[in-house]
């Protein structure tokens, strides 16, 4: 992991009449840009997740994605689809005037990662992915529905606590209902629950740390609700779209890695090793000793690796 001082620009993008999109660089001026797509949708960036690229190397660009982070409106879920977000960061290429850039996303940013190349290949050097989603129904049903609630009972009942028992055929619509509720209290309560339901879920250790994140009403509002709108909508794409091969044909020959949690309860395995399975051409890392995270030992080393590995492509 590497060590940083402060962004040394930062400034902001108008996408639309209703979204500013917040934007730092720190780094090299003038090294290799990467540009990192944060998880969620709503997580926004972190300023620890520098470390993972080399500061004499690269040129490292952070996104907060619409309604995320230091992005304005928070939490704001109008205008707010995977296919803004992709405009979006192809704007922000262009505002920077970069012709390709490598790119880097976990969980919800592997999903951006993709849709993104996908559109647009001729601009992506290369991809480090970490957490494989593909906004898959299976996926989404795995998490918020009945699966890893198998792994973690006294977690999940905290999460389905909001939702009276007769709604719980369907949780993520119930919940739905309550994050778009005119009622503050409703809301905050339930986007806390939400959160929190994922913050148990992503190490193989829980984080007493990411739990706090739960009870941060702003970070927790912006969270719980556009990865909700997300999963209502089914990511607005077709389920499995991001996997299909003719989908998959267009970023064939982008240089790939990608780490995976062999217990991410998150993002399960199975998803990155059907990403492998359709694109054998790219490196999957399985890490023995890890869940969800990016900041469990194995997982960041092996992300550390790679963007060492790709920083002169």
């Amino acid at each position: 992991m590497y060590n940083y001082e402060q962004s040394f620009t930062s400034g902001k993008l108008q996408v639309s009449d209703i979204h500013i999109l917040h934007y730092e660089i720190s780094g090299n001026k003038d090294g290799a840009p990467v540009i990192f797509l944060h998880g969620g949708p709503g997580g926004g960036c972190d300023e620890r997740d520098r470390s993972f690229f080399n500061p004499d190397k690269y040129k490292v660009i952070f996104l907060d994605q619409r309604g995320a982070g230091k992005s304005t409106p928070s939490a704001c879920l109008e205008e707010n689809t995977t296919w803004d977000l992709v405009k979006d960061v192809e704007r922000l290429r262009e505002h920077l005037s970069i012709d390709k850039w490598h790119v880097f996303g976990g969980s919800w940013g592997s999903t951006l990662s993709l849709a993104y190349a996908q559109s647009h290949p001729d601009r992506v050097r290369t991809l480090v992915l970490r957490g494989i989603f593909c906004l898959r129904q299976s996926e989404l049903r795995w998490f918020y529905q009945e699966g890893a609630s198998h792994i973690f009972p006294e977690a999940w009942d905290e999460y389905i606590a909001p939702i009276p028992e007769a709604e719980r055929g369907d949780i993520v619509l119930a919940y739905h209902a309550q994050l778009n509720s005119v009622d503050d209290e409703t809301r905050l309560n339930a986007a806390r629950a939400w959160t929190k339901w994922e913050m148990s879920t992503s190490k193989l250790y829980v984080d007493p740390s990411q739990l706090a994140k739960a009870e941060e009403d702003v970070y927790s509002n912006a969270f719980a609700r556009i990865e909700n709108h997300y999963f209502v909508n089914q990511g607005f794409m077709r389920d499995g779209q991001l996997l299909e091969k003719q989908e998959i044909d267009k970023i064939r020959h982008i240089p790939t890695i990608v780490v995976q949690g062999r217990y991410d309860v998150v993002c399960p395995a199975t998803t990155a090793w059907d990403l492998k399975k359709v694109w054998p051409e790219i490196t999957l890392h399985i890490v023995p000793d890890a869940g969800h995270s990016s900041r469990e030992l194995g997982t960041q080393k092996l992300l550390v690796d790679a963007t060492d590995k790709f920083a002169g492509l």
